[in-house]
């Protein structure tokens, strides 16, 4: 509880993988990958209660090890055509009533409580409705543009950069899929963290956003938690 407001911690973790199989209970560095979502929403100050919904029961049993409470997700909320807001509005309707929910996506595995907790505190110093966590990207998005068959790159860069080095372009960020917060209410109303007003960013570093997708990114995460 923070400033009178309840947050729930969701971990949503299917089963299946298809370009890193089994990740979610791949052993990283002595733990299991969802182990250190679980282990950030408990330790933060503000969450409370923590709640992994998977349709697998190895991922389950794992969840309630870790002291999370584990929630059975329905066969057809588990399927490939089943979203992640799915999963949550499940979550949250089988769940006591709660102000907010913090979607802790199980691939972080460096974002950890202080991170949480800077983004809930974000959330109320804001008045906001909804907190995204977000970090830099390492190339400029000014940089690049679609390619057709033909591969010419006429027209490729617009004027106004051509001749700027990389360090004089504006910043630009990315949603770094490692923390979404939102007032329940208005995320049910919009089925989605992205609310039309009333939403921030939480600017977190490189490091921490490690979001892992492929085996390359389990090996970087590896060293950085070395």
């Amino acid at each position: 509880m923070y400033k009178d407001k309840t947050f729930l911690a969701i971990i949503p973790a299917r089963g299946g993988s298809k370009r890193l199989p089994r990740k979610n209970v791949l052993d990283l560095n002595g733990k299991p990958l969802i182990a250190y979502s679980i282990e950030a929403g408990l330790k933060s100050k503000y969450i409370d209660s923590v709640v992994v919904t998977s349709d697998d029961k190895e991922i389950l049993d794992i969840s309630k090890k870790y002291g999370a409470l584990a929630m059975k997700r329905p066969a057809e909320l588990a399927n490939d055509t089943a979203t992640t807001f799915d999963a949550i509005k499940h979550a949250i309707e089988n769940t006591n009533e709660y102000d907010y929910v913090v979607l802790l996506q199980p691939t972080s595995p460096l974002r950890n409580a202080k991170h949480i907790d800077e983004a809930i505190e974000l959330l109320e110093s804001k008045n906001a409705d909804s907190v995204v966590g977000v970090c830099e990207m390492d190339h400029s998005p000014l940089w690049s543009n679609t390619l057709d068959d033909t591969l010419s790159m006429e027209n490729f860069l617009r004027e106004e950069v051509k001749n700027k080095r990389s360090q004089d372009l504006d910043k630009y960020y990315r949603v770094n899929g490692a923390i979404y917060i939102c007032k329940i209410d208005r995320l049910l109303e919009e089925k989605s963290f992205f609310l039309e007003e009333h939403i921030y960013a939480y600017r977190m570093d490189k490091e921490n956003s490690i979001d892992i997708d492929e085996e390359i990114d389990f090996k970087i995460a590896e060293v950085f938690l070395d």
